[in-house]
Parts: C-alpha cells; sequence; structure tokens
C-alpha cells in the first residue's frame, strides 16, 4: 500500500511540485545569512505583488492596533511579508539542513518551568502561535523535550505534505498527530510525551466559542481544555520569535494551574499570552491568515 501511494506521488500531474520542491531544497542549501538577506527582498517584493494578502495584514492590524496611523501601519504590513517569508526559507533549513548549531545559539527563557511540569511525568501540552518562523521553531523547541510530539493539518499537495512532514519528522523522533488524532494523542500525553499545539487560527464551522483577542471577539476551538482535561497533562504556553538582531528566543510561561476545568477562561489564557508575545514584536506574527473570519451572530464581518 505505502509503495502504490508512493509510486502514484510520481504521476505526470505532479511534476510541477516535484520541482518545487526541487528549488526549495537548493534554497535550503544557501547560508542563513543569504536566506536573510534574499527573504528581506522577496518579502518586500511580495509586499507589493500579493496584494489580497496586504489587503488581510492590513486589515488585522487595523483592527488590532488601532493607534497606527496609516503610514505606520503599512510600513508594519511591509515589515510583517519580510520576517514571514524569510520565516518560510527558514523553514527549509529546518526540513534539509543541520540545525544542531543553532540549539545552543538560541535564548531560553522559563526552561525550569518545563523541567517542572516534565517531573510530574503526566504530559506537557505546549499551546503556540504561529509566529513568523514556522517550522524553523519546531526544533528549537523539540531539543528540550524528551518525547516530542505537534498537531499539523496535512497539506492538499501529497508531494508537498511529503517534503513538509519528511522534514519535520527527522528531528528527535517527533510524533505527527493530526487534529482528528485526538485520543492517541491524549495516550501519548498519558506516558509523559509533550505535544506542541498551535490552536490560534479560524477554524470556520468548527468556531466553538469566541473570546477577545486585541480587542475583539475571536473565533477559537476548545480543543486545548480538552485535550487538557481527559489526559491530565501540564499546560504551558510557548512562543518563538526571530530577534530584530538576527538571533531567536523561546519562551516557556510558567504551568497554567487549573488549565481544563473552564474552557473559556483557558482560552482567553492562551489567546492572552499570544497577544502579549505579539505586542513586544508585532511583526513576527502571521498577520496574513484571516484571523478574525469567522464572527458571532449579529457582529459585522470583519473583511
Amino acid at each position: 500500500m505505502t509503495k502504490k501511494k508512493s509510486s502514484a506521488l510520481w504521476h505526470p500531474r505532479f511534476w510541477p511540485s516535484w520541482a518545487i520542491v526541487f528549488v526549495l531544497y537548493l534554497l535550503s542549501l544557501l547560508p542563513m545569512a543569504s536566506k536573510q538577506r534574499f527573504g528581506a527582498r522577496l518579502g518586500r517584493f511580495l509586499s507589493r505583488k500579493l496584494k489580497s494578502r496586504a489587503r488581510v495584514a492590513n486589515r488585522n492590524l487595523e483592527v488590532c492596533f488601532p493607534e497606527l496611523d496609516e503610514t505606520d501601519r503599512k510600513q508594519l504590513v511591509e515589515d510583517n511579508f519580510v520576517a514571514c517569508t524569510r520565516g518560510f526559507l527558514e523553514s527549509t533549513h529546518a526540513w534539509w539542513r543541520d540545525m544542531s548549531p543553532c540549539y545552543g545559539k538560541t535564548e531560553v527563557q522559563g526552561l525550569e518551568h518545563l523541567r517542572e511540569a516534565q517531573e510530574k511525568g503526566k504530559g506537557v501540552l505546549l499551546i503556540g502561535g504561529h509566529y513568523s518562523i514556522f517550522d524553523f521553531a519546531l526544533p528549537l523547541v523539540s531539543c528540550h523535550l524528551n518525547n516530542p510530539g505537534y498537531v499539523y493539518r496535512p497539506n492538499n499537495n501529497p508531494v508537498i505534505d511529503r517534503m513538509i512532514e519528511k522534514g519535520r519528522r527527522r528531528h528527535f523522533g517527533i510524533r505527527p498527530f493530526t487534529k482528528r488524532e485526538l485520543r492517541p494523542m491524549v495516550t501519548f500525553l498519558k506516558k509523559g510525551g509533550e505535544v506542541w499545539f498551535a490552536c490560534d487560527q479560524d477554524f470556520g464551522n468548527k468556531t466553538e466559542l469566541y473570546v477577545p483577542f486585541f480587542g475583539v471577539e475571536t473565533g477559537c476551538i476548545t480543543s486545548p481544555s480538552y485535550i487538557a482535561k481527559v489526559s491530565g497533562a501540564s499546560v504551558i504556553c510557548v512562543s518563538h520569535l526571530r530577534m530584530p538582531d538576527g538571533s531567536y528566543r523561546v519562551v516557556f510561561s510558567p504551568i497554567q494551574e487549573g488549565f481544563g476545568v473552564d474552557s473559556r477562561k483557558d482560552t482567553e489564557v492562551w489567546n492572552r499570552y499570544i497577544e502579549d508575545t505579539i505586542r513586544k514584536l508585532p511583526d513576527q506574527y502571521l498577520w496574513l491568515h484571516k484571523r478574525f473570519k469567522s464572527r458571532p451572530e449579529g457582529v459585522s464581518k470583519v473583511y
């Protein structure tokens, strides 16, 4: 069955996708400094060409940072394109290159909180967000875990999905879980596993409640609360950022006591953590995503 599936990936209709994979592999071979310079140029170019995404980012920033004037907001949109483009190129580094030199150079804060959670032996649920360094962050976090896992949504293109997931899974034996695999994830946590879960996107009709995010009622899911409740895992919020000087920082929050009792309160906690992180470096978040697409009944649309 696996051989048949593998053969199907070489069907002529996927040849353009394989060409993309090859180009990305070649880009991964660039030195990191070259990736950063190229990412800056490409990001500025894309901010002018991808007008629909630029409008989404501008609208997100308009509702989240109403104090910014148009000039500052326009600059932040461009900075965000640069940050995300650099992040994509950094991801190619994580998919194919040796990441070990990066571990010792990354500043880590709150490691004592993670160690405290690990010592409890009941697993750790790490709630993250979609910051700009994307897949590059996964090994930076996983190198501090004993039995790492992560939650992901499979890419619609099987060739691209193979590239991404193969690149992710080569680090530390990390175990993947789709969002439909809650039962095996809970079992994994009960056995002391640690799962990274970025749940800060708009899930459309799967939205379960609305909580404030930058003062905007924002659609969220309650899966983190359910997972924490049934697994007994400790919950820690985690952030991973590229600093202005080009270095990287990973921050683990204190254990979120009582997480899993009140899903609304839990959701407010992790949204507030992400918001506080964004306010430190606003260009480092995935503003290109329509975070406010789902709206409460009777509330006007954002986009």
